[in-house]
């Protein structure tokens, strides 16, 4: 069965095609700038008899007006000889959407019908900058692929199991009964992957575990026995970490001082916190390897930028060590988390109370999957896991279809 999996964002597709049941994708890509007449689409084809051989890849540069012209482009890789991986667009079975926002209605992933559809555009106001670009890659891909099912998997289902205690802010009750005023959290589907990984690396199915997300967008989770208990993202995916644009945690009279006394609109205000703030706005810079070359080259506010970007990570380990009552093992993982060693140093400093220990020779390390990184006699485990949100898509879809 052949389950193709879309991320469709403002202008990318991100994709990737499986030959369920296995797990190692036959193909992957990335579509970039949809919209424009210099879209390009990196295309990769995998040796399933040999997953060690580097893929064949094709990169195109081409225009590309909207979504449905970079899906059927996509769809003509996919078919086309030599490196074609289906005959027919009609060989795909299911297409699997990320969908960011699902609110309260959606804990699990979900056959898409009109009224799911219709769900997913009353949550618009929820996730401005992703469910009207997820809903977009839903209608394209039900006209691209029309005998296909077409699966939605929310970003949001798997932090439906918090308790109200945690997912409840002290407003007025109106405005949750009402208006649904909550925490939902964000990263749900590269979390719940992470953590069910690490669980059974460690073999222990009600482990307590950190998952600490780190790309352009940040968050945690607290997790045990494979459930989410708290996360760092709040009702937007503006709260909690310092991240690439976006500020994070904030005392909320800082907006209106904002909006008072210094003038600013409504549209500024959200401008400024999620597109101009985090490390850009601490450095000038949001790429991490551009602000670690700054912090070696002895630049004071990349230094700044560093110490606080950990102390906000480590500020919620020790919070939600509190909420796991106990802690196995942290988990760093996405672009950051897997990649800049000096993150997790700065991270696991000074953390010796909860157990953590770093084995700075095994952190300076870059190898592929799995990794424990702390000390041999550590209490609490270090681990780098890959995150794979499409795998964890498909896997989603598959676990809809009868037995």
């Amino acid at each position: 069965m052949n389950i193709f999996v879309i991320n469709s964002g403002s202008s990318s597709i991100k994709y990737q095609l499986f030959h369920w049941p296995a797990e190692q994708p036959v193909c992957s890509g990335l579509v970039e700038r949809v919209g424009s007449a210099q879209a390009t689409i990196t295309h990769k084809v995998f040796d399933a008899q040999s997953p060690a051989t580097p893929p064949v890849e094709t990169q195109l540069t081409l225009p590309l007006p909207d979504h449905e012209a970079g899906l059927l482009e996509v769809v003509r890789l996919l078919t086309a000889a030599p490196s074609g991986v289906i005959q027919d667009p009609a060989d795909i079975a299911l297409v699997g959407h990320r969908v960011v926002h699902g609110g309260e209605t959606f804990a699990a992933a979900t056959l898409i019908t009109p009224a799911v559809k219709a769900e997913i555009r009353r949550l618009f106001s929820l996730a401005p900058l992703h469910n009207p670009a997820n809903y977009l890659g839903i209608e394209v891909a039900e006209r691209v692929f029309p005998l296909a099912q077409q699966v939605a998997v929310f970003d949001t289902a798997f932090h439906q199991t918090l308790p109200e205690y945690a997912f409840r802010y002290a407003l007025p009750t109106p405005l949750y009964t009402e208006q649904r005023i909550r925490k939902y959290g964000f990263h749900g589907t590269s979390h719940q992957y992470v953590a069910a990984q690490a669980a059974a690396y460690l073999g222990q199915p009600e482990a307590r575990l950190i998952t600490i997300h780190l790309g352009n967008g940040c968050s945690m989770a607290a997790v045990r026995g494979g459930q989410s208990l708290d996360t760092s993202m709040g009702f937007s995916p503006l709260a909690g970490l310092v991240m690439g644009t976006r500020s994070g945690d904030l005392d909320p009279s800082v907006l209106l001082h904002l909006l008072g006394p210094l003038g600013y609109s409504v549209e500024q205000v959200n401008t400024l916190l999620n597109k101009e703030s985090g490390m850009l706005g601490l450095t000038g810079a949001n790429d991490m390897r551009d602000i670690s070359a700054a912090l070696a080259a002895g630049d004071a506010r990349a230094a700044l930028a560093y110490d606080l970007y950990a102390y906000r990570i480590r500020q919620y380990i020790g919070a939600y060590a509190a909420v796991l009552n106990g802690l196995d093992a942290i988990v760093f993982t996405a672009g950051v988390g897997e990649n800049d060693a000096l993150v997790r140093t700065r991270v696991c400093q000074h953390m010796e109370f909860f157990g953590l220990a770093l084995d700075e020779s095994k952190n300076q390390q870059r190898l592929p999957g799995l990794r424990e990184l702390n000390t041999p006699e550590a209490r609490v485990k270090i681990l780098v896991i890959p995150t794979n949100e499409e795998l964890e898509i498909a896997r989603q879809c598959a676990a809809l279809l009868p037995a």
